[in-house]
């Protein structure tokens, strides 16, 4: 019998220690692209999965402005978190070595690091913070998690890297091609720039923004609480229900009702001035 030949083994870009860095989003690219003009700076924003997105920064606070691509891309998730309901992960390497952070919502930030050679200097509850935080597997992926907390010679930075990018592609992350850990920022970047559906983020203006927060709500489950037919009656029910209530606080001197009334009115008037302004966009 003919020797069966040898699988040829996965060959990975070389890590040359440059700093990069990605961000990866629970959400799908229409959330994620308004609130990431926050951060002003210039990103590149593809879809990474069914529920995912990934935003490529050029990386310029630590490639001229000498600055932490830890602590920027720390400080990037957590004003993603802070912005928006879905959790963002940053995903960070330097020539010392690799590491994350998860931002969700105002809580604590959790994160991770892994010394160039894979020595992991952290604390275990982290991984356990993790796995709630994004839904994961309580058992299955806490375990392959807390692998990568041990001591493991032949498993430097970026293997570890990957053996959290293969746990989050179980909960749905699929990173396009060409976007790898241990890859310099330029390199990122063009691999982005090559994807069939990439979108450049930039700052664009508060006016910009705001309207495409407003956009992305719009065609969610609130969309027909906020504009259209729906709307306008409830505003105007509102109006109708606040002016005889705030009048009869006010004549039985009764600010609560007073209160209340006032109330309807404020947020009748609205609801009706934000669909007139909105239709007129």
């Amino acid at each position: 019998m003919a020797d069966t030949p040898e699988q040829a083994p996965v060959r990975h870009p070389p890590v040359d220690g440059s700093p990069g860095a990605l961000l990866l989003c629970r959400s799908d690219p229409a959330a994620v692209g308004p609130a990431a003009q926050l951060l002003r700076e210039r990103m590149l924003l593809a879809q990474a999965g069914p529920e995912w997105s990934v935003l490529v920064p050029e990386g310029r606070p630590w490639l001229d402005g000498g600055e932490q691509v830890d602590r920027v891309a720390r400080g990037w998730a957590s004003a993603l978190a802070v912005a928006a309901p879905w959790p963002a992960l940053a995903l960070w390497w330097d020539e010392g070595g690799a590491g994350f952070t998860l931002a969700s919502g105002f809580r604590r930030t959790v994160g991770y690091v892994w010394l160039a050679n894979g020595t992991p200097v952290g604390e275990d509850e982290a991984m356990s913070s993790f796995v709630g935080r994004l839904g994961l597997d309580p058992v299955l992926d806490m375990q392959a998690l807390d692998a990568l907390t041990r001591p493991d010679a032949d498993a430097d930075a970026r293997a570890r890297m990957l053996g959290l990018l293969a746990v989050l592609s179980r909960a749905g992350l699929t990173l396009p091609a060409g976007l790898a850990p241990g890859l310099p920022a330029g390199e990122l970047r063009s691999a982005a720039a090559a994807l069939p559906e990439v979108e450049q983020v930039q700052w664009a203006g508060w006016r910009e923004v705001v309207s495409a927060e407003l956009d992305v709500v719009e065609r969610g489950r609130l969309g027909t609480w906020m504009r259209g037919p729906r709307a306008r009656a409830i505003g105007a029910l509102q109006l109708a229900a606040g002016l005889p209530t705030m009048l009869f606080g006010l004549r039985r001197r009764s600010a609560g009702w007073a209160v209340a009334g006032a109330v309807l009115l404020a947020n009748g008037a609205l609801g009706l001035a934000y669909d007139t302004v909105r239709a007129r966009d």
